[in-house]
């Protein structure tokens, strides 16, 4: 199949790399840094000037860009996907954003007989390299089934999750739980830590135990035991997926009171210089005022 790839960051690139790899045609552009962009034309991919042009030359095209208006100019902005899309296309739009944007984007392809499927994904860089993220797919079945080969090149577990916008609803409760686990990890972990507690200990007991989340073991292990904070998913963007939730709860006339404060914790981090770190970084920036760090190979520092 030709495929347009356009989003080439620390998810993207790898996800971009899989697709490549099963032998799709791949398409793609550069925005900022070229290196991504030439990486992949060093495997085959073919650098083209727009994303209208990518448009013309594919016959899907994959989008996973930061937000909301990065979505809005790379399909109804000049030089566009829109301008370079005919009947018959698909677009795969992969970004964490509103269900709002996703279907003002459908809109605007529908006339020109352009079909959309909303498919955020989850898992981080490790699993899109590994090709086993989880896809949370919104619109027509029918279309999900027609591409559900090219998706599986990127994707282990896939889910149909209703119309257009539902996937960006799921993604969003996904990335709102997993900020407020990961801040509670941060501050129970201090407790422990402060009490007198080995950090490893106490990953290990509680992962056999009822406190248990998945989080633990993202971001213990390579990262808070470590105390190492290299990004594989940047404190800032988790920051905006935060906002993306607390702004439809108070759309919605929803109570998010955890969400509200994991906010704030993230706001206050990025804040104090730590928004390019890993997300990661906020549980250790909420460690901090119990006086104390996770590092397992670190003293108190009370």
């Amino acid at each position: 199949m030709k495929v347009g790839f356009i989003g080439l960051g620390a998810m993207g690139l790898p996800m971009a790399k899989r697709v490549l790899g099963a032998g799709h045609e791949l398409f793609t552009l550069f925005h900022r840094n070229r290196a991504p962009a030439d990486e992949l034309a060093s495997l085959g991919a073919q650098i083209l000037p727009s994303a209208a042009a990518i448009a013309q030359a594919a016959e899907a095209v994959i989008t996973i860009v930061p937000a909301d208006a990065e979505l809005r100019q790379i399909v109804l902005g000049a030089g566009g996907l829109l301008e370079g899309f005919s009947a018959g296309k698909v677009l795969i739009e992969m970004t964490t954003a509103t269900p709002h944007a996703i279907q003002e984007v459908e809109r605007a392809l529908a006339p020109k007989g352009v079909r959309v499927l909303d498919a955020p994904v989850s898992g981080g860089t490790t699993a899109a390299a590994a090709g086993t993220l989880t896809i949370m797919a919104g619109g027509d079945p029918e279309l999900l089934q027609q591409v559900r080969p090219l998706l599986e090149t990127m994707g282990k577990t896939i889910f149909h999750v209703g119309a257009v916008g539902q996937g960006k609803v799921v993604k969003m409760a996904n990335q709102a739980l997993a900020a407020i686990h990961l801040l509670a990890i941060g501050e129970v972990f201090a407790l422990g830590v402060k009490s007198g507690a080995d950090p490893q200990t106490l990953y290990e007991v509680i992962k056999a135990s009822s406190g248990y989340s998945k989080m633990m073991d993202l971001r213990l292990p390579g990262f808070l035991l470590e105390g190492s904070f290299q990004p594989g998913f940047r404190l800032d963007l988790m920051k905006k997926d935060l906002n993306l939730a607390l702004d439809a709860a108070q759309m919605l006339g929803v109570p998010l009171l955890f969400g509200g404060l994991a906010t704030q914790v993230f706001a206050a981090a990025s804040q104090a210089g730590r928004g390019a770190e890993d997300f990661a970084a906020a549980a250790d920036f909420l460690s901090k005022f119990a006086g104390t760090k996770l590092s397992a190979k670190s003293e108190d520092a009370s």
